[in-house]
């Protein structure tokens, strides 16, 4: 298992961004995947909720770049942490902490855990 094949799958969460369709980001988490969002306080616990979280985020044209990344890996479990950066439509840029941690369900890697959060400073 390569750290290169965590890293490369959020590109693949910032593509299906690109596409507009909330229902292409959510079909990356796993039905039982817990999201904690950046600009909201609801913690998201399905695909519905997660879905309509990523409607409002994706009406901003988010544009994400990894700054920092930390990839663990463990047997079927991954996890990959550090910072990242959102540029919006508006020119605004704005910097989080993330955690993203992924199961492997046999055929592919899931988002099981999604938190990402404003830097304090």
């Amino acid at each position: 298992m390569e750290h290169s094949e965590i890293t490369v799958l959020f590109d693949q969460w910032n593509d299906a961004l690109q596409t507009g369709d909330p229902k292409q980001v959510a079909a990356l988490y796993s039905a039982d995947a817990i999201l904690l969002p950046t600009v909201s306080n609801q913690v998201r616990h399905n695909h519905n909720e997660i879905e309509d979280y990523f409607v409002h985020f994706i009406a901003k044209e988010p544009q994400g770049k990894i700054d920092e990344s930390n990839v663990r890996i463990f047997d079927d479990i991954a996890i990959n942490s550090g910072v990242y950066t959102f540029t919006f439509k508006e020119g605004i840029s704005v910097q989080a902490r993330f955690t993203y941690v992924y199961r492997w369900n046999g055929q592919c890697w899931m988002i099981i855990e999604h938190h990402s959060s404003a830097m304090p400073e």
